[in-house]
């Protein structure tokens, strides 16, 4: 890849925001992996001059409203993005503007990381896929937590739900990298 493809990619953070640090499911466990892997990726862009893009998750109630005041980066997320999107679904596109955003920069692939890994993460890797972006999502730099089946009572761990989601993405809505792949795709 050549300079180009720099120019013409984009990392997307999603929701990596104080408000999960409020929610019963929060553990810290995976959370140094996630981080070192984020940073990593998100200095590797900035180096080459992708634009780096934040979204932030607003819901109606507790810690993702505005008003609680926890709709704000987590304090280690480097700040100065080139731009940052609120948004009120699952997937950042529907009602944040940031496509056109993308399009008035000529941006064609979608570097896509941030929490929770098989919620807004993957949702978003699937909207930009359906709307012709190319997407890289790095499972790595997402994070998660386990979930319950409802009916059967089953725990998925946060690696289930990631394999789960590189299962469903992968040559359908997204090439799955690492770090180091999506970088090295800049170059």
């Amino acid at each position: 890849m050549s300079a180009t493809t720099a120019a013409r990619s984009a990392l997307i953070v999603i929701d990596v925001q104080e408000s999960f640090r409020h929610m019963p499911f929060w553990r810290e466990d995976e959370l140094p992996a996630f981080r070192d892997a984020l940073l990593r990726l998100d200095a590797g862009c900035r180096a080459r001059g992708v634009p780096v893009v934040h979204i932030f998750h607003v819901g109606q109630a507790g810690p993702f409203t505005e008003e609680s005041g926890h709709v704000r980066a987590l304090d280690w997320l480097p700040g100065a993005p080139d731009a940052v999107f609120r948004k009120h679904t699952h997937n950042a596109f529907t009602d944040t503007g940031l496509d056109l955003w993308l399009r008035r920069r000529g941006i064609e692939r979608l570097i896509v990381t941030g929490m929770r890994t098989e919620q807004c993460c993957e949702t978003t890797a699937r909207v930009g896929a359906d709307i012709g972006y190319k997407v890289d999502f790095v499972t790595e730099a997402t994070l998660t937590f386990a979930m319950t089946h409802a009916g059967s009572g089953v725990t998925y761990s946060a690696d289930d739900i990631k394999t789960r989601t590189e299962l469903v993405l992968a040559g359908r809505f997204a090439r799955i990298a690492n770090v180091d792949e999506a970088l090295a795709a800049l170059d």
